[in-house]
């Protein structure tokens, strides 16, 4: 086994791998090279099988990462956000992904919900941070796709949210006047609950 091949995985910062990632890292071998030592390496238990064409270094990758690897770009939010943030309180095991197409996966045990959003809010940052691995909306910026995608969706908490945020992030759904209006009817439901 050629080591340098197998130190570049397990130096890498990340936990998830496409098969491009590999061939990127190994740079100047061929596909067929590559995937041949891709199904050593899986044989021997240098690398774990997720799905075809993505791997990890072992059983325990994160999970966020692997959502945003299967299709990109990619980042968290909707519910997953909203439920960490205490805006919603229902609990869901499936993580909520922001992506070009809408599709149910379960990968490794584990239930992924794509939901499409338009290429020019997709690919926008506002209000977008992204981590080591991975892109994840702020609760502002989740709360903003969740109201551009339903026309009526109850929220438990929006005391958590900062409102100045959500003007700043905002245009980034180009304007659409019904969402404007609904995100208005948000704020006024959220002021008057803290009187």
């Amino acid at each position: 086994m050629k080591r340098g091949f197998l130190n570049g995985i397990l130096r890498s910062n990340k936990t998830v791998f496409t098969f491009k990632d590999l061939l990127l890292m190994w740079g100047g071998i061929d596909v067929t090279t590559a995937r041949n030592r891709v199904n050593y390496y899986v044989d021997t238990g240098n690398l774990y099988p997720i799905r075809r064409g993505i791997y990890a270094k072992s059983e325990k990758y994160d999970r966020f990462e692997l959502a945003t690897r299967i299709f990109t770009p990619a980042y968290i939010s909707f519910e997953t956000v909203l439920g960490h943030a205490g805006i919603t309180f229902q609990y869901y095991s499936q993580i909520f992904v922001a992506s070009y197409q809408t599709k149910e996966l379960v990968v490794d045990q584990q239930k992924i919900a794509f939901k499409t959003l338009k290429n020019a809010i997709l690919t926008n940052s506002a209000g977008i941070e992204v981590r080591e691995n991975y892109a994840i909306a702020s609760p502002e910026r989740a709360f903003l796709d969740v109201v551009y995608l339903n026309t009526d969706y109850h929220f438990d908490n929006l005391s958590p949210l900062d409102w100045d945020k959500i003007n700043v992030i905002l245009p980034v759904y180009e304007g659409n006047k019904k969402m404007l209006a609904r995100v208005n009817q948000y704020y006024n439901a959220a002021q008057v609950s803290k009187e």
